[in-house]
């Protein structure tokens, strides 16, 4: 399949009719009939079947419809690229974060870069870390912000910060807190866990088996805002790293520290053989120090 033919392919698959594919590249219904068709006997597979006016996908077509749903997106950021180029704009940067740091730390960041490049283009997506190598290889982004680096993959990173973890809680809930809590003060409350399998559950967990800490939890939030939510519900209390902390915690909440503190690296990850480029490494400047002052 040649590009035009994926185009339409692509458009027909999303939109379901002819005439609504054809409005959506201000093109003519006759013009994508054909292409479709040939596009067919070209690869020798039937991707569309006619059922009351409507053009239902094949199995065949779903299957091509990942791949070719990534080439769409490459080549909508290659004119992207040709359009920056054309009107003197200096690039795109495709950064993903963790949802926590994409509630204030990314934005800050982002805000405070393009006020001294306003030639640069941003394409921001959030990830949680099992996604992260994935998003790399296939280019979907170009540096993750994580808190843990993969192993056994061909990545490479550079620390950018140091996060740590806070206890969020309903002010009533632990009147008078101390500047810093042992997670032996959390007995008797009930708890909102994080996902056990990610970096602050694993920190989290070995921590609670070392001090030989039992505690009363009643929901695992894969998401820390998502746990910070249920704290402000009322549902119990959470451990959360200090950046969801500083942006989604709403009036009747507040966070303490650990003690003995736990902390943690942010890191900036990217493929080996795609290091970060200078202006890349501009952006990473500016977001460390956005990092430091939180």
């Amino acid at each position: 399949m040649n590009l035009r033919q994926i185009e339409i392919f692509h458009a027909v698959f999303l939109h379901g009719t002819v005439s609504a594919a054809a409005r959506s590249l201000n093109v003519s219904q006759p013009s994508v009939t054909k292409v479709l068709r040939h596009a067919e006997r070209s690869i020798g597979l039937t991707l569309f079947e006619r059922s009351k006016g409507r053009l239902i996908p094949t199995q065949d077509a779903h299957t091509l419809f990942a791949e070719v749903s990534d080439i769409q997106d490459r080549v909508r950021s290659l004119r992207q690229a040709c359009q920056n180029l054309r009107h003197g704009r200096g690039g795109l940067l495709r950064i993903s974060a963790l949802p926590s740091l994409g509630l204030g730390a990314i934005p800050e960041a982002v805000a405070r870069f393009m006020g001294d490049h306003a030639d640069i283009m941003f394409d921001l997506q959030t990830l949680h870390h099992d996604e992260m190598v994935r998003k790399l290889y296939e280019h979907e982004t170009d540096i993750a912000i994580s808190f843990e680096v993969p192993l056994s993959a061909p990545v490479a990173h550079q620390v950018i910060g140091e996060g740590e973890l806070v206890v969020i809680y309903r002010e009533g809930d632990m009147p008078g807190a101390p500047p810093r809590l042992h997670l032996d003060e959390l007995r008797g409350h009930k708890f909102i866990s994080p996902v056990q399998g990610g970096p602050i559950g694993r920190m989290l967990s070995s921590e609670l088996s070392r001090l030989e800490v039992e505690l009363d939890e009643v929901v695992s939030a894969r998401t820390y805002y998502v746990a910070a939510a249920l704290v402000g519900a009322g549902v119990g209390m959470a451990i959360v790293d200090n950046f969801t902390a500083h942006a989604a915690l709403p009036p009747g909440l507040s966070s303490r520290p650990l003690q003995p503190a736990i902390t943690f690296d942010i890191n900036a990850v990217y493929l080996q053989n795609r290091p970060p480029s200078r202006t890349a490494s501009a952006f990473l400047a500016v977001l460390a120090t956005v990092i430091e002052g939180l």
